[in-house]
């Protein structure tokens, strides 16, 4: 507790009206590889507290839409439809595909991450299962050319879905953002335009 309420990222998120440090996270990735611009369509998965959201809105209006996912309830953003619901769930997909109404995407965020058991091989097999639930959706549902970020743990399974993920995207990138801990072990993989089927 003590570190986070001392950590620089909590302190400016505080200071410039940021729900989190994480929003920090995304404008690091998203600034260095410019993956946002007005008018793009943007779906955020695990979306709460908000601040990639947030980021992502700011950068893609005027003209642009973000929709946030998350099972955690979302107080509203200005430029933000949310959509409460667990993304294992078919009816929260269904859901989230009407409200795309027919539309592709441009670039699909997934920040999500598994309810911590402590037993590092379960934690690590779930974070991988809902990394594979977001490419799934992002390979359905981008442009062709669209890109794709995702959080990762490094461990079991890790160099599977790298694999997976250079079978369908152009280009594929690691991405350890200034405002991701030192000491944790996520990193974020860049998927860059989505291959032509």
């Amino acid at each position: 507790m003590h570190e986070h309420l001392n950590d620089t990222y909590v302190k400016r998120a505080q200071a410039e009206g940021y729900r989190s440090r994480a929003a920090y996270k995304l404008a690091q990735i998203a600034g260095r590889d410019k993956l946002l611009r007005p008018g793009m369509l943007v779906v955020d998965l695990g979306a709460a507290p908000g601040g990639w959201s947030q980021v992502a809105s700011q950068a893609v209006n005027p003209g642009g839409q973000v929709i946030a996912v998350d099972v955690l309830d979302m107080p509203e953003l200005p430029g933000v439809r949310f959509l409460r619901g667990d993304f294992h769930d078919a009816a929260t997909l269904s859901e989230l595909e009407q409200r795309l109404g027919g539309q592709r995407v441009d670039l699909v965020l997934s920040d999500m991450a598994p309810n911590i058991s402590g037993i590092a091989d379960v934690d690590q097999a779930r974070a991988m299962a809902l990394a594979e639930l977001a490419l799934d959706f992002a390979v359905n549902h981008l442009k062709p050319e669209g890109n794709f970020v995702v959080k990762l743990f490094q461990g079991a399974g890790f160099e599977q879905f790298v694999k997976e993920l250079r079978g369908q995207f152009g280009k594929v990138l690691t991405r350890k953002p200034e405002a991701s801990r030192s000491r944790s072990s996520e990193v974020y993989l860049l998927g860059k335009g989505l291959k032509r089927v």
